[in-house]
């Protein structure tokens, strides 16, 4: 028997875990078809696309990302550079979770990452609003569900999720509470003073946005959750010539340079929030 396809392969593993989907124009239960068909009990339907993704979305959106943005991602998460990070949050997700959802999963690295380092069979959906994203993480990692969707109206039915990962991503924590299951926790990644500091200063040399900071982020995240724990990670990396063009297109700091620049290190200064409901 031959290899089956992505969009076959896809179709069997929604079919599995169809009772995760809730329909994001009436919130009522959702039925994977055999025919790849995702449809509600008042006949809203959905289609898994050929590469084996789903695109939930109700009206489409314009993206500036693009599909090289994506690409120059994805070579920088698997280069190593976020490696630390990676661990941290596979550390706090822990032994006991079954179910992960990243929002704002772009072309889906760190999540490919972060299962391989929990090395255990893990249920992992992953959720951006920009097609592009979704269609790389489909192309590049299988026995995952990609999906396209609006975190305002997400495609899952309520406590779904034993974590919900938010890296350098935008939140919506009404949402994640509805989603997370009784003692879930929600993992957020931001940046820190330091991160990218190269990139900073030869963008914005000597102006007020050369220096970050991130504290009513971080203060809002500790309005939502009763017990939140805190780790910043700092660390100075070496860049390899050929990634730095990869890493001024995937940030928006890189958008703001009109010269090319050369940098030979790179900071990471990022602090995890992990934040508990309070029961």
């Amino acid at each position: 028997m031959g290899k089956v396809s992505k969009r076959t392969a896809s179709i069997l593993y929604m079919k599995e875990h169809q009772s995760l989907f809730s329909c994001p124009i009436c919130k009522s239960d959702m039925n994977v078809g055999d025919d790849g068909h995702i449809v509600c009990a008042k006949k809203h339907s959905f289609d898994i696309a050929k590469q084996g993704y789903v695109n939930f979305m109700i009206k489409p959106s314009p993206s500036m990302y693009s599909k090289s943005l994506f690409q120059s991602r994805q070579e920088i998460i698997t280069s190593g550079l976020f490696e630390p990070i990676q661990k941290a949050i596979a550390n706090h997700i822990g032994k006991h979770a079954d179910t992960i959802l990243d929002t704002g999963c772009g072309e889906g690295s760190h999540l490919e990452k972060i299962c391989s380092l929990l090395n255990r069979q893990i249920l992992a959906v992953g959720i951006d609003i920009s097609k592009e994203g979704i269609q790389a993480a489909a192309k590049y990692y299988e026995n995952k569900i990609w999906c396209v969707g609006d975190l305002a109206n997400s495609p899952y039915q309520e406590q779904s999720f034993d974590i919900i990962l938010n890296i350098l991503s935008p939140a919506n924590y009404d949402e994640f509470s509805r989603l997370l299951k009784p003692n879930g926790k929600v993992i957020k990644v931001v940046p820190q003073s330091g991160y990218l500091k190269e990139l900073r200063e030869a963008a914005f040399a000597n102006s007020e946005k050369e220096n970050y900071s991130n504290e009513q982020t971080v203060e809002r995240f500790k309005e939502y959750f009763a017990k939140v724990e805190q780790e910043r990670i700092t660390y100075t990396l070496k860049l390899e010539p050929d990634l730095v063009p990869k890493l001024l297109e995937m940030t928006p700091l890189g958008w703001h340079l009109q010269k090319e620049i050369s940098l030979k290190d790179i900071t990471i200064d990022l602090e995890i929030l992990v934040g508990k409901l309070s029961n």
